[in-house]
């Protein structure tokens, strides 16, 4: 007997999620901007939670921009290990003039001539900004020295200048909050699996995500190194379990928004002036202008 082929992965599935997930969040936003921060109840709902948690941050927002504050995040962890999720669940409800991502790409030639930290430094924020760094200066803690893109005295000198330069930042006035997302070596190979099937998601796997997992173990080892070393009182490292996505996400923003002070400041309600009256204004003929087809 035949065996029947395997159901081929729904093209659409991520983006009809997402979409979903958007969409209630959003229908929950008006109830949420009404509690404060609270303990979550024991059997709590996923999307009521991260509605309450965005509803939050953007009342930090308003604080920081209003303060006057400048805030890094940095986001660390292994491949897959679900750090754009978070980073987007955090981005989605708030200002992009106030807080932006920073993901950096592969160096320049001009730019590996420079100081380590020098192409990081024009990504940090003015007053009133929030930066997430998707991937940050641990670059060179990470794959540049398990894939030996650095040499070991830079590799030395990094860990050694990373506190320092963290600490100028943190005397500079800036907040600098920094986790790593810990998954399992398990887990990491069904979201890779799961990549590798779904064309939406396709793109998060690069070659040098496939190349990194001949080096697992060369990976923690300098993981640990790095927390030895840059592990700071000042700075610590906030570690975020994250098998479980879900779980992951709201952990890592609740625990952000109680690293950074702030006070209740909801957005207002706007009345809306009426519309300027239409006169004597006459429109242009329709059949002057190029409209897009209507497909849908």
């Amino acid at each position: 007997m035949k065996k029947k082929p395997a159901a081929a992965p729904e093209k659409n599935g991520e983006i009809i999620k997402d979409a979903k997930e958007t969409t209630a969040i959003e229908s929950y936003w008006h109830a949420a901007g009404k509690a404060k921060q609270r303990k979550p109840p024991k059997n709590y709902k996923y999307i009521e939670e991260i509605a309450h948690l965005q509803f939050e941050l953007i009342k930090l927002q308003e604080w920081v921009r209003l303060q006057g504050l400048k805030v890094v995040v940095i986001f660390e962890g292994r491949d897959a290990a679900g750090k754009g999720g978070v980073i987007k669940r955090i981005t989605e409800s708030l200002n992009p003039r106030i807080c932006r991502v920073a993901a950096l790409g592969t160096p320049t030639e001009r730019e590996r001539g420079q100081w380590y930290f020098q192409r990081y430094v024009s990504h940090l924020p003015a007053r009133g900004e929030i930066v997430l760094f998707d991937r940050s200066w641990y670059n060179r803690a990470g794959v540049e020295r398990v894939m030996g893109f650095c040499t070991d005295d830079e590799y030395a000198e990094f860990l050694r200048a990373a506190p320092l330069f963290e600490e100028m930042l943190v005397r500079s006035g800036i907040f600098v909050i920094k986790y790593w997302f810990s998954v399992s070596d398990e887990e990491q190979e069904k979201r890779f699996q799961e990549r590798m099937r779904s064309p939406i998601k396709r793109w998060k796997l690069s070659p040098m995500d496939v190349e990194s997992r001949k080096h697992w173990v060369e990976y923690s080892k300098a993981k640990d190194t790095m927390f030895a070393k840059t592990d700071t009182k000042l700075t610590p490292w906030y570690v975020v379990n994250a098998d479980d996505k879900k779980k992951a996400r709201l952990n890592c923003i609740a625990h952000l928004l109680q690293q950074i002070p702030y006070t209740d400041l909801t957005p207002v309600e706007l009345d809306l002036p009426p519309r300027q009256a239409d006169t004597s204004y006459k429109r242009p003929k329709i059949s002057t202008q190029h409209f897009v087809k209507k497909v849908y």
